[in-house]
């Protein structure tokens, strides 16, 4: 097929039209930027609580819940935009013209944290022409190096300061896989992950069906599960892991999921192999066609009472809409206090992290259980928004 001059104009104007979204976009996130410290602002004049601390993850809750994201998400932002509106105005309005996009902004914000105030008016003026001409990754390279050339004294304290906000965790994957994140200093990720990949080159004989990729991913699962280097050892859970097995999946005459608490749903031969020798589980077997439970096994750890293993096999994780801390990490809460009649049952009892129970009993956040037992818990905000988090396996009334 011959490119013809017509084609090559077409193919320009759709190249314009996505340049054009692309600027659409960034105008967007810079008014969203301004909206968020809009309401940081106006939540600061008017919220009566008498700590600070508590109306502002009342707030990041709030929006968090209207967003649908991770209240750690939303925190970030109001973060940025705090810093954006604030301190960096040029960023800002390069963001509002769409000449550059939002990862940008971000590694200004993050570069330009703890300069002082003629540092950073100075970094702003350098670094936001090169921002509008490199790629996020390639910028962000650049502000580093002026950053540092800007203060080179601090280094030492914000690496410090860094490494106390170190941390691990995890998101589920498709096909039953997950991603395990660890954020920690950079010469100790480095070196982890090149022991681990000389472990590997030296576990990649001929004979060896694996490759070094997935030898270096075994590696780091053997070192952490079995304090071995040798790719070779086995998987155990912790105690209270909750798996769910159709009983005619377990009986090897239909290949229904499983489903791992925490994950959801695994292979029917994973799920047979957990309900056979996994230790330290509970084994929850399910009617092939209802879904109803038929059993839950005793053969674990530690033994919960009757009512606190139904409460967690209903929920697995804190009550409120956007939180994944799971159940055994939190505290049972009576949805209705109970010094003030609240009863000791399934239809007033929840799951909350400590940072979720503090903020039911110290702001204007209220839960509730459905009376009628199906388990969906409804919470009212401070500024009287409804949202709902069903329980596990919950099908809304219409789809039954």
């Amino acid at each position: 097929m011959t490119t013809t001059a017509t084609d090559l104009d077409a193919l320009a104007g759709m190249v314009d039209v996505l340049v054009d979204l692309d600027a659409t976009i960034a105008r967007l996130t810079a008014a969203r930027t301004q909206a968020l410290e809009n309401i940081r602002m106006f939540s600061e004049l008017v919220e009566s609580s008498s700590s600070p601390d508590i109306a502002f993850r009342s707030l990041r809750a709030e929006v968090a819940c209207a967003l649908r994201m991770p209240e750690t998400s939303v925190e970030r932002l109001f973060g940025e935009a705090r810093m954006l509106v604030r301190d960096l105005p040029a960023t800002l309005d390069a963001l509002r013209a769409g000449e550059i996009t939002y990862r940008h902004a971000q590694g200004m914000v993050d570069e330009g944290a703890g300069l002082e105030p003629t540092q950073l008016a100075t970094f702003e003026r350098l670094a936001v022409p090169a921002a509008v001409t490199a790629t996020a990754a390639s910028f962000v390279r650049k502000a580093r190096r002026l950053r540092e050339s800007l203060d080179p004294a601090t280094v030492e304290e914000r690496t410090a300061a860094a490494a106390e906000r170190r941390y691990a965790s995890w998101a589920p994957g498709r096909d039953g896989m997950a991603d395990l994140l660890l954020h920690l200093p950079a010469h100790d990720a480095q070196a982890i992950y090149s022991r681990a990949t000389e472990a590997a080159h030296k576990l990649a004989t001929p004979d060896e069906p694996r490759t070094v990729a997935q030898l270096r991913v075994d590696v780091m699962r053997d070192a952490l599960l079995t304090g071995t280097l040798d790719a070779l050892g086995g998987v155990r859970l912790k105690p209270d892991v909750y798996v769910t097995v159709p009983v005619l999946t377990l009986l090897g005459l239909a290949e229904i999921p499983g489903d791992l608490d925490g994950y959801g749903p695994i292979a029917p031969s994973t799920a047979r192999m957990l309900a056979a020798h996994a230790p330290s589980f509970v084994r929850i077997l399910t009617h092939p066609e209802t879904g109803a439970r038929l059993s839950v096994g005793r053969d674990r750890y530690a033994t919960p009472s009757d009512m606190k293993t139904a409460l967690r096999l209903q929920h697995q994780t804190c009550s409120m809409p956007v939180c994944s801390v799971p159940a055994e990490f939190a505290d049972i809460d009576h949805a209705v206090d109970w010094a003030k009649g609240g009863q000791t049952s399934m239809t007033n009892l929840s799951f909350l992290c400590r940072g979720h129970h503090t903020l039911k009993h110290a702001t204007r956040w209220s839960p509730s259980v459905d009376p009628g037992g199906s388990g969906v818990i409804t919470w009212r905000s401070p500024a009287g928004k409804v949202y709902q988090k069903p329980p596990v396996g919950h099908r809304p009334a219409s789809s039954r």
